[in-house]
């Protein structure tokens, strides 16, 4: 099974950037599928963005982060980024990178994935 571990969360002002990476060890993760999903409190699990495990497709973004987050990966440090700019507070959550064995498609259910990240805080202040 795939570990993952995010980092990058921090506190940020509105209309600020910051890059979350997801570290994954114990296997390739050119061959997964990964996404990054977030959790506010009192909400449910929201899908963000994903990449499928087939190179050169473009990834699928959420509406609500289309144009300001950038997802990318670095397969030779097994690493998956996210660039998020132009922050605002309804962004505040926990982000949650994730990993598809093989995954293909949009990969915006949460089922489609095998393993999960513990979380980082991300806290955007008005």
């Amino acid at each position: 099974q795939v570990q993952l571990v995010e980092s990058g969360g921090g506190l940020v002002q509105a209309g600020g950037s910051l890059r979350l990476s997801c570290a994954a060890s114990g296997v390739t993760l050119s061959s997964y599928g990964m996404g990054w999903f977030r959790q506010a409190p009192g909400k449910e699990r929201e899908f963000v963005v994903s990449t499928s495990s087939v190179s050169g497709r473009t990834p699928y973004y959420a509406d609500s982060v289309k144009g300001r987050f950038t997802i990318s990966r670095d397969n030779a440090k097994n690493t998956v980024y996210l660039q998020m700019n132009s922050l605002k507070p309804e962004d505040t959550a926990v982000y949650y990178c994730a990993a598809a064995l093989g995954g293909v498609g949009r990969l915006v259910h949460p089922v489609r994935y095998d393993s999960w990240g513990q979380g980082t805080q991300v806290t955007v202040s008005s």
